[in-house]
């Protein structure tokens, strides 16, 4: 894969004529009005004041690990610490995309703040897959989200499945949200081998050289916290909460977003112009102030999808536009709240599991 293929996230250009019968662009007249009316200008004031918050609790959380000492008490500070880290991963996906600032190199420093030091998880590798996922959502042969794994996600990928594999894709609905709690873990293994094995062929060895050290710092600066102020067996019980609850955050957070959507097949969808590529795929999630907190406004997912660029905040004030935009093409606009959201998505992959149940 070529190094630009690891750049910083940036705003898709879309398909200039595909999408409309006679010729142009269905997404052209939405994204003038949106630029129009400003919503692509950065809100670094906003983001400022976001990072700070995030900050302060940070250091009150350590603060309070240390004056609590060796207690089982501290045990309560693990839950909120997972919440600091999952709003760490919010920014760092955010600066990912150039939402916090059109400077690359400020937007790089943020990201491998937040999520090498911060999160442990690796900035490169992130990219990488997240670019992937955004040319082509849901894509099965092209987005790494959807690619058989642990998880299938369409009854082709059922077949060949043996042994512990078999088992988990025939319950993998029931076994999602505790499969979740692995993901915080999951992103530092990941990151870690991207940096570490010399696998990645196309990552330049001086950002292998400030991940590796800045990764190396996360664990050390993470256990040396634990192992000071906890005993061994509250310092392993400690981060088996920690990390479970940012996993199942995180998992909560992308779950609704693809999930039981259209998955374009594999030569039609090469013909659907960037708006449906994006919206066809993407679901969105209803709800108020609390929702797009708890969610880090991927419960905009179809703005998101649209415009990567766009900071968070804007995302609630585009939906309007948007949704009015696909009624008028009549292009499906999917909207649902939170509950109903993760019913859809364990049910598709109920549904995809199907096949191994029935041949059990």
């Amino acid at each position: 894969m070529p190094p630009a293929a690891i750049a910083p996230l940036a705003e898709p250009i879309p398909d200039p004529v595909a999408g409309r019968a006679g010729g142009g662009s269905d997404f052209a007249p939405l994204l003038r009005t949106v630029r129009e009316q400003g919503l692509l200008e950065r809100r670094v004031a906003w983001y400022a004041r976001g990072i700070t918050v995030n900050v302060l609790f940070l250091g009150a959380i350590v603060t309070g690990m240390v004056l609590l000492g060796p207690s089982w008490w501290t045990l309560l500070l693990a839950p909120p610490l997972a919440v600091v880290s999952g709003r760490m991963a919010f920014v760092a996906h955010d600066a990912g995309h150039a939402q916090i600032t059109a400077d690359r190199g400020k937007g790089r420093l943020i990201q491998l703040v937040h999520a090498d030091l911060l999160l442990g998880m690796s900035q490169e590798w992130w990219n990488d897959k997240h670019n992937r996922h955004h040319a082509n959502p849901n894509h099965i042969d092209k987005d790494p989200d959807v690619a058989a794994d642990i998880l299938v996600f369409t009854q082709h990928q059922t077949a060949g499945r043996s042994g512990l594999r078999r088992w988990l894709t025939r319950h993998q609905a029931w076994l999602f949200f505790p499969l979740t709690t692995l993901e915080g873990i999951a992103l530092k293994v990941y990151g870690f081998r991207a940096v570490f094995s010399g696998q990645d062929d196309a990552m330049p060895a001086r950002k292998r050289v400030v991940e590796g050290l800045l990764l190396t710092a996360h664990v050390a600066a993470y256990l040396t916290l634990l192992l000071t102020t906890l005993s061994l067996g509250q310092a392993i019980v400690f981060a088996l909460i920690n990390q479970m609850l940012l996993g199942l955050h995180l998992g909560m957070a992308f779950a609704p977003n693809h999930k039981g959507m259209e998955m374009p097949d594999p030569e039609d969808g090469e013909n659907w112009g960037h708006l449906r590529r994006q919206v066809l795929t993407s679901r969105n999630v209803r709800g108020g102030l609390l929702t797009d907190w708890f969610l880090g406004g991927l419960n905009y997912q179809i703005e998101h999808h649209l415009f990567p660029s766009m900071p968070r905040p804007h995302l609630r004030l585009a939906q309007p536009l948007v949704r009015a935009h696909c009624l008028a093409l009549g292009v499906p606009y999917t909207e649902t709240g939170l509950i109903e959201s993760y019913r859809q998505a364990l049910a598709h992959m109920h549904y995809v599991g199907e096949p191994l149940r029935a041949g059990a």
